[in-house]
Formats: structure tokens, C-alpha cells, sequence
């Protein structure tokens, strides 16, 4: 059990309260919007990526939204979406949107937690974890897509490349 693991170890904490501990623990900037939704930012090898977890009590599902700035030209928008929707037959868990008017590419997932069931901090450090990722892995295919002219198939090849990743 790692340390996060522990800090909450006995106690009934919400997942929002798990995401502050674990964005001091990380030393990422973030701002507690309100007692069910907060915002952070993490560094990317590409961007830093604005992060914001919610939880609703309603549908008892915390859902996270990173998002990034992305003003492709006008000839590229349908490329781009094109890139995306094939992005999005590559990802399970989670799944991408272009905000035009905002200019974001925005990546988002929900948690259900129906019936009382809690999210352990691993489990939420993983679905930010993922969602970095993803959008780490997929940037290079929206950038050539947009600004380097590539067919969407040829774009998104680079998000499978053998160098993708850390050794």
C-alpha cells in the first residue's frame, strides 16, 4: 500500500479530498473550485494540461476533463475530427472532443460510483494518469493533422510508433 493509500486508510473522505491530497503529494498547481469539483495543472512532455475532477453526488459519478489549447486552422477542422473520432476507436476508457468556439481538445472520462462505492486513491491517481496519457500520446497525431498536413490514418501511425513513450 503506498503512502496515498494509507493517508486514507481508515477514513470516509470523498474523492474530491483524494484528488487535493494527491495534487499536494505530486506538487501540482491546483485550485479547489468547490467542495465537489477542483482544477489542476500538470506538466506534460507536450503541454501542461488543465485537469479538473468533479464529483456529482447526483449520479454518483466523478467524472475528469483534461484539455488543452488547440486553434487548428479552418481547412483543418474536418481532418482534425476525423483524427479524433479514429483516436477515439483506439482509447477504452475515455474519449475525445474539439470545443471549437473554446478552441480546446478536450479529453474526458467518467467513474460511476454507484451505490456508495468509493474510488480508492490509486484508482483516481490512475484515471489521471490515464488521461495524461492520452492525450500525450494523441497530440502529435492532432498537431500533424493540423499544422503538418498529414492524412488523419498517416497522422495517428505516430501515436503508435515504437518511440512513443519513456524508456
Amino acid at each position: 500500500m503506498d503512502i496515498v493509500e494509507r493517508l486514507f486508510e481508515n477514513e470516509d473522505v470523498g474523492p474530491i479530498d483524494i484528488v487535493e491530497t494527491l495534487a499536494e503529494h505530486y506538487d501540482w498547481d491546483f485550485d479547489r473550485i468547490t467542495e465537489d469539483q477542483i482544477a489542476v495543472a500538470i506538466e506534460g512532455s507536450w503541454r501542461t494540461y488543465g485537469v479538473t475532477l468533479s464529483w456529482s453526488s447526483f449520479d454518483e459519478t466523478l467524472r475528469i476533463i483534461c484539455s488543452f489549447e488547440m486553434n487548428p486552422p479552418k481547412k483543418s477542422v474536418i481532418n482534425l475530427l476525423e483524427t479524433l473520432n479514429l483516436a477515439n476507436n483506439k482509447v477504452w476508457n475515455g474519449s475525445f472532443v474539439f470545443a471549437e468556439k473554446q478552441n480546446l481538445m478536450i479529453f474526458r472520462y467518467g467513474m460511476n460510483l454507484v451505490g456508495g462505492a468509493r474510488a480508492s486513491a490509486n484508482q483516481i491517481d490512475s484515471i489521471v494518469e490515464n488521461a495524461i496519457i492520452a492525450c500525450e500520446q494523441f497530440y502529435p497525431a492532432f498537431q500533424l493533422t493540423c499544422w503538418g498536413e498529414e492524412m488523419p490514418e498517416q497522422a495517428l501511425l505516430i501515436a503508435f510508433d515504437k518511440s512513443y513513450g519513456r524508456a
